[in-house]
């Protein structure tokens, strides 16, 4: 069956250069909560024991966040009937993503929200959640400060210790689609 030649062994990612490691997972995606867009505390434990894909965005955004979120729509219509798979969305811009504006933009979006959770909250815990521990910029070369924003187009791949799995260009085709193998990969581990 050609299903089972695209399965393959996942890597962890412990570092911000993404080198692959298959032994020892060491990096953990640590306790976080925010409010989602139905204005409900949204942690760690709404978290637990599933895999998830995780991406930032802003509502505001005129470039890369609509398609950004497009193909986030696609993957939650591809697990749509999938309970260990969810989906996280944080915003880079907390002081203007109120979650009235969240709700306005998961509606358009036709997000559901009990797969997908659009966050916000506070500014450091979400920019240090990016930055340190999801490692999204890190392409981008030298370190940021909290002041310089925080911007995105990668999707990271959680499994269901909170251990990165996978990175992927949201706006690349083969990307995606490696992606929803790679989910694939992880149910199956």
């Amino acid at each position: 069956d050609t299903d089972s030649k695209a399965i393959r062994a996942l890597p962890y990612f412990n570092a911000a250069d993404f080198t692959p490691e298959w032994n020892t997972p060491e990096h953990k995606i640590p306790d976080f909560s925010f409010t989602n867009q139905n204005g409900e505390e949204v942690n760690n434990k709404t978290f637990e024991g599933k895999i998830y894909v995780a991406d930032f965005f802003f509502t505001s955004c005129p470039g890369i966040c609509p398609k950004l979120t497009k193909n986030m729509g696609h993957i939650q219509e591809t697990y749509k009937n999938n309970h260990d798979i969810m989906l996280l969305s944080h915003t880079v811009m907390p002081w203007r993503d109120s979650v009235p504006l969240l709700k306005q933009y998961a509606k358009k979006y036709n997000v559901d929200s009990n797969k997908w959770h659009l966050v916000t909250g506070d500014k450091k815990q979400i920019y240090d959640l990016g930055r340190n521990f999801y490692f999204i910029e890190e392409n981008l070369g030298e370190p940021k400060d909290i002041d310089e924003f925080l911007h995105t187009e990668n999707f990271v791949l959680i499994d269901k210790n909170r251990y990165i799995r996978g990175i992927y260009n949201s706006l690349n085709r083969a990307s995606l689609a490696q992606l929803i193998i790679d989910i694939k990969a992880l149910k199956n581990e």
